[in-house]
């Protein structure tokens, strides 16, 4: 009896340093709300070591001789069979074609899991359920296949990316028949980076071995190892050291498979809410390895609440994204749900105020997002929403250009002829300058801007729209007319030393990106 409460002795205090060291770095469940803003301070100096906010982005092209571009059709975000799409890509190839698109952005998921572990041991004693997706398949195999495909089909410009989840989190008890997922389907879109080893690198949840954070997590691991090396050490001596010795190097191993040093990312899924700091971490990512990124659909409704088994998974609509965020691309400016962050003042705007105002490196450019899996499907087809980019040539590299510096518009389809409006010009000159500016561009003025929008549609028939003009996101002008459209207008505003912007929609049916105006100090 006495050997046993000895023992007792030895064991109940080495589980109970387990458990206190595991809350204490992992968070326990009821203390989660009271360490959130202390572990998101801990977080952000972290990430801000790594990912140093560059002094100045990706220049906007300032005004340059004209140039005649063409306009090329294409369609961002498909899925194929290598994730979760019903068709793979020749299918989708073949409909391009015959639907007289030029232009595919293949946006298959990096990465589709899910986990749920027990505390303490949450990545020991865990459910993970996968479904297909680039990385589980291999990233390398999908590039090869794409590269494969655009070499047997060089009139079709194919364009590889990802959908990507970088973050969810657990609210809830499987034991209350309340398990919620949170945030499952806040998406962005990655397109521009095609080494694949960049996709298995991504700092997002579950995405297996990465040596990403290792020069941050592996001091802490030393700790465990000291632990597990002392461990070992006392359990070779006799008696009582022999059994605190084997506490000491169960525990300490245990804690270190825990810790998992080198793990994809630095947040986990039990410890609430972080905000926009997983977001802005995959986004820094791939701007410095010189790709893009855009928020998808950050108000479509479709995952407010949705039942999967005895999970609830909720993401409600995030147009804060757009906002709470730098350093992205662009945004989903039109899609299968009516938007309301591209109305007048809305969060687009605020976007690109704060650009022009200096607060902001970078503006932020609108596309159509597809969000395509199966043809007919809930009525979608490939055609429905085609982002029209100009270029200078029908290349991969020309699309990237374009996509990258604004020079496109997003747009709706509709018919079995797919009909569009056609933005044929929307630029901005000056009264006394014969210099101009289309989508992307800034134009240097002295005095008051002109404005030159012409719209036709793609079957040349006559179509009453309705096109608002908007400079800064105030609605200047709402113009009635029919197809085929043109306005010459000249805008009575100038300040001098002020930045401003010019952007035009046919809301619901076409939406364009904006044209910069940047005023002299001095006025003729």
């Amino acid at each position: 009896m006495m050997i046993l409460q000895k023992i007792a002795c030895i064991l109940v205090p080495g589980l109970i340093s387990v458990s206190f060291c595991i809350k204490s770095n992992f968070g326990d469940d009821n203390q989660q709300a009271s360490q959130l803003q202390v572990d998101n301070e801990i977080l952000s100096s972290i990430l801000e070591e790594r990912n140093p906010e560059k002094a100045e982005s990706d220049k906007l092209q300032p005004e340059t001789e004209q140039v005649n571009y063409q306009q090329v059709a294409g369609f961002i975000d498909l899925r194929t069979t290598y994730s979760d799409g019903a068709h793979d890509l020749n299918f989708l190839i073949k409909l391009a074609k015959e639907r007289g698109f030029d232009v595919l952005f293949i946006n298959d998921h990096d990465r589709m899991a899910m986990e749920y572990g027990i505390f303490p041991f949450r990545n020991i004693l865990r459910k993970r359920e996968e479904l297909s997706s680039v990385n589980s398949r291999g990233a390398d195999k999908y590039f090869q296949g794409i590269k494969l495909a655009a070499q047997q089909h060089p009139e079709i410009i194919l364009i590889p990316g990802s959908e990507t989840a970088p973050f969810y989190y657990w609210t809830g008890s499987p034991l209350k028949n309340n398990l919620t997922a949170h945030n499952w389907e806040r998406h962005l879109l990655i397109m521009g980076l095609e080494n694949p080893q960049d996709y298995k690198n991504l700092p997002i949840l579950h995405n297996g071995f990465s040596t990403l954070y290792s020069r941050q997590l592996l001091p802490v691991s030393a700790i465990f190892l000291v632990l597990i090396c002392l461990g070992f050490l006392i359990a070779l001596k006799r008696g009582y050291y022999r059994i605190l010795g084997i506490v000491i190097l169960v525990n300490a191993s245990l804690m270190l498979i825990e810790f998992h040093p080198f793990k994809s990312s630095l947040f986990d899924p039990y410890s609430g809410d972080q905000g926009y700091l997983p977001y802005q971490e995959l986004i820094d990512y791939v701007k410095n390895k010189g790709g893009m990124t855009f928020w998808t659909h950050p108000e479509a409704g479709a995952g407010e609440n949705i039942q999967k088994g005895p999970i609830t998974v909720k993401t409600p609509s995030h147009p804060e994204a757009l906002l709470m965020t730098k350093g992205y691309t662009g945004f989903g400016s039109l899609y299968g749900t009516w938007i309301k962050m591209t109305e007048p003042g809305k969060e687009w705007d605020r976007v690109l105020l704060e650009y022009c105002s200096g607060r902001r490196d970078a503006p932020a450019w609108g596309i159509s997002t597809a969000d395509y899996h199966k043809e007919g499907e809930n009525g979608e087809r490939l055609g429905d929403f085609p982002t029209v980019f100009l270029v200078k040539e029908k290349t991969k590299d020309e699309v990237l250009s374009s996509l990258k510096q604004g020079r496109m518009y997003a747009c709706r389809a509709g018919g079995e002829d797919f009909r569009m409006f056609v933005l044929e010009e929307f630029s901005v000159s000056g009264s006394l300058s014969t210099s101009r500016a289309i989508m992307g561009e800034t134009i240097k003025l002295k005095n008051s801007p002109e404005v030159s929008i012409k719209i036709s549609s793609s079957d040349k028939g006559n179509y009453a729209i309705k096109v608002r003009l908007i400079r800064s996101g105030e609605l200047i002008n709402t113009f009635s007319g029919t197809t085929p459209f043109v306005v010459n207008l000249e805008d009575d505003y100038v300040e001098p030393g002020k930045r401003i912007y010019y952007r035009i929609d046919i809301p619901g049916e076409l939406v364009s990106n904006p044209i910069f105006v940047k005023f002299s100090r001095e006025q003729e």
